[in-house]
C-alpha cells in the first residue's frame, strides 16, 4: 500500500487522476490532484481535485450534488498518475453527461452491456417502427417474460447437446431478452452488478449444498 510521499507530483505539485466508474469501468473524466486534495480525498472517501483554472480545491459534487464516492485508487508503474475508481451519484461531466469523453476521434465505440442497455432503453422511450425491441415493449411484460422463458429453454437444450457455438448464440439471445426485461422493470445494469458484488455467489451455493447434506 503506497502513501502520498511515494507518489511523483509534477513541477506544479500536481498528479493526473483518471476517474473511472467502479461498476461499468467507463472512463468518466481526467482531473488533477495535489497533495492536499489527495489527502482530503482519502480522508473523506470522495473525490477532491485541484482546479488548475481557479487555483483552488474542488470537491466534486459540492454544488451539483454529483458526488463521486471512492472505491479504490491505483498508481501507475511510474507512480506519477492515478486511476480513481468511484461510485457516482450523478453525471461526471459539467455538461450533464455521464462521462466527459463523448467525442470520437477515431474508430467505433467498443461494445458494452451498458451500451446495449442504453440502446434498448431508447427503443422504449423513442419507439422505432419495425423494431423488434419496440414490439416487445408494446406487447408488455407477459410477452417479454415468455421470451425470457423460451430463450432459457434454448440455452438448456444447446448446453445439454454440448454444442458450444449454439450455446453461445442462445446465451446471447437470452442476455438480450433479460436486458429488455430489466429496462421494462427499471432495473439497471448497475443494480445487478451491485447485487453480485454484495455476495460471493459460488461460495454461498457450495455452503448451502453442504448444509443440506
Amino acid at each position: 500500500m503506497l502513501n502520498i510521499d511515494e507518489l511523483k507530483f509534477d513541477a506544479n505539485g500536481l498528479i493526473p487522476a483518471i476517474v473511472v466508474d467502479a461498476e461499468s469501468r467507463a472512463v468518466l473524466t481526467l482531473a488533477y490532484m495535489n497533495r492536499e486534495s489527495l489527502a482530503i480525498s482519502l480522508a473523506e472517501e470522495r473525490t477532491c481535485f485541484w482546479s488548475r483554472s481557479r487555483k483552488e480545491l474542488w470537491r466534486k459534487g459540492e454544488t451539483s450534488g454529483n458526488v463521486q464516492h471512492i472505491v479504490n485508487i491505483k498508481a501507475d508503474c511510474d507512480r506519477d498518475a492515478l486511476v480513481v475508481y468511484v461510485k457516482k451519484d450523478g453525471p461526471a461531466c459539467h455538461l450533464g453527461t455521464d462521462s466527459c469523453f463523448n467525442d470520437d476521434v477515431f474508430g467505433a465505440e467498443p461494445f458494452s452491456m451498458q451500451a446495449l442497455y442504453s440502446l434498448i432503453e431508447g427503443r422504449k422511450t423513442e419507439k422505432k417502427e419495425g423494431s423488434y425491441t419496440t414490439y416487445l415493449f408494446e406487447k408488455g411484460i407477459d410477452k417479454i417474460l415468455k421470451k425470457v422463458g423460451e430463450e432459457s429453454t434454448e440455452v438448456i437444450i444447446a448446453g445439454k447437446a454440448d454444442d458450444r457455438k449454439e450455446t453461445i448464440y442462445e446465451i446471447a439471445d437470452l442476455a438480450y431478452h433479460v436486458l429488455v426485461l430489466m429496462v421494462q422493470m427499471g432495473i439497471s445494469v448497475e443494480d445487478v452488478l451491485a447485487e453480485l458484488a454484495s455476495r460471493h455467489v459460488i461460495d454461498k451455493k457450495v455452503k448451502q449444498k453442504k448444509m443440506t447434506k
